[in-house]
């Protein structure tokens, strides 16, 4: 019996098929996020931390985070607008309170009971 070494048609279309499927995939970019974070994290990491900011640095770190994310085009995560309302609520500014949380209610329709919670039992 003899064996030939010479490559059989269908088994190099599907080798190269692969190849350029597999190809395909290095190049395609990174995924594109649906809201833009900026230092929302490292916000509310410090609202919670003994050693934390101010309340007052702390909302004018978020509304220049806000401004940004804005003018990127992309949308604010959601907790933003609450996170937002709560601390100006703790600064005793009643009118902003209601107008974030109202917006986190207008953009993520989901919080709605707990926005709702938020705004009939928020004390100072």
């Amino acid at each position: 019996m003899t064996y030939t070494t010479t490559p059989r048609p269908a088994a190099a279309l599907v080798l190269a098929s692969a190849m350029l499927a597999l190809g395909g995939c290095a190049n395609r970019p990174a995924p594109v996020s649906l809201y833009q974070w900026q230092g929302y994290e490292k916000n509310v990491d410090t609202y919670f931390r003994a050693d934390r900011d101010s309340l007052s640095t702390q909302t004018q770190l978020m509304e220049a985070d806000l401004q940004k994310i804005i003018a990127s085009g992309a949308a604010a995560p959601p907790g933003y607008y609450a996170h937002l309302g709560l601390l100006y609520g703790k600064q005793g500014n009643a009118e902003q309170l209601k107008l974030q949380l109202e917006n986190e209610k207008t953009r993520f329709p989901e919080s709605s009971t707990f926005v709702d919670f938020l705004l009939r039992n928020f004390k100072k």
